[in-house]
Formats: C-alpha cells, structure tokens, sequence
C-alpha cells in the first residue's frame, strides 16, 4: 500500500521519533555504562529494558513498513542517493534488530539474568560460555559503533533534505498531511 500525501503513516512517525529518542538515548547509556564504575549499576538496569523495548519497537515497525510503502524519493534524486537512502534504512532496521538480540546472547553466554523489572527475566538464549560471552560482547561493542555512525549519515542526509534540498523528504517524516 502506498502512503497517502507524500508522507510516512503516523504508525511510522510516532514510531520512528520515539525509537530515536530511545536509540540516541541508548547510545549514551551505553557509552556512560562502559566508562563509569559508579553510574554502572544503574545504567544496566536501564540499559536491558530499553533495548529489548527497541527490539520489539523495531518489530512493529518493520512489520508497519511491509505494510505501508514509504512515500517515494523526488524523482531528480541521484541514483546513488537513493541506493544509499534505501540500504541505510534496511541497515537501521537491521541494526535495531541486531542489537538487543546479540545484547541479550551476550548476557545469556556471560551467564547473567535478564531482568527486565522486577519478577519479569528473559530466558536465556545462548549457552553459558566465557568464550562466547567475549565474541558477542565484541560485537556488540562493534554493532554499537556501526550503529551511531549509521544514525549519524542518517541525521546528516535528513538535515541535508530540509536545510539544502528542501525536497520535503524530512517533512515527510516530520509531519503529517
């Protein structure tokens, strides 16, 4: 199905606005919970929820995505731009994906509950083993780089959009009809 008026269905836009305040919000958890001894603790205990929360976001948001086509690029877009446009985003989607999956092997391998609050842990999906514990601990630090520069082009090509191209791209994230 084609989106109507040039614009992302408000599914797509109430997801993609709050996935990015929970993404950007993840990354420096993260970046805080691997350099501070003290704020540790507490940043794990966000750190899970918020990134199963990102998994399962990102699950209807694909699932929303199948169902909804994105509205179309402008026609005068480079054809590099618009392969670079569409595999950033299957990289995003992948990436959210990714993440809290390998997070969640990482911590099972590493032998640690998974509590998402308190009476409610996740089952282990990985076997308790130091070994792969440090594999997916390593790529999850690397997903994790990938994944910020990722959003970075991301917020650069959309403020590209608005502030050079002023093509309505961002707009059709940015609001409805």
């Amino acid at each position: 199905m084609n989106t109507r008026g040039g614009h992302f269905n408000l599914p797509a836009r109430l997801l993609h606005w709050t996935m990015a305040v929970m993404i950007l919000a993840m990354l420096f958890v993260g970046v805080t919970m691997v350099a501070s001894v003290q704020l540790r603790p507490m940043l794990v205990d966000l750190h899970r929820p918020l990134g199963i929360a990102i998994g399962v976001l990102a699950l209807l948001r694909l699932y929303n995505r199948l169902r909804h086509r994105p509205p179309p690029l402008p026609a005068d877009l480079p054809a590099w731009q618009v392969a670079a446009a569409k595999a950033s985003h299957w990289l995003l989607y992948g990436l959210m994906l990714a993440m809290p999956l390998v997070g969640w092997a990482m911590l099972s391998a590493g032998g640690y509950p998974i509590v998402l609050w308190e009476g409610l842990h996740l089952p282990a999906i990985a076997p308790h083993t130091p070994s792969a514990y440090a594999a997916l601990r390593g790529a999850h630090s690397v997903l994790a780089y990938l994944l910020f520069a990722t959003v970075l082009m991301h917020v650069g090509a959309a403020l590209f959009h608005l502030w050079v191209r002023r093509d309505g791209v961002f707009q059709s994230m940015a609001k409805g009809r």
